[in-house]
């Protein structure tokens, strides 16, 4: 996937998180606290308009948007 996907997701976590991501885009999003599982639906929410998907209620699940590398996975597989 192109690095604009990844900046583009590093931008929604900065914006949903207030706080900016982390640089190590393997880093657990909520291990670390930057983010909780209140935040997720509105991740998940930011990402659907952002890149112009639908992800699934069963999709819904930290382990899925963990980290940037893990919603750019996602996303190579889901567009």
């Amino acid at each position: 996937m192109p690095d604009s996907s990844r900046q583009r997701l590093r931008t929604l976590v900065q914006e949903i998180a207030g706080k900016p991501a982390p640089e190590n885009d393997e880093e657990s999003l909520f291990e670390s606290g930057l983010l909780d599982s209140f935040a997720l639906p509105d991740l998940v929410s930011a990402i659907e308009k952002e890149f112009a998907i639908k992800v699934p209620d069963s999709d819904l699940n930290p382990r899925k948007f963990d980290s940037v590398a893990r919603m750019e996975a996602y996303l190579a597989d889901h567009m």
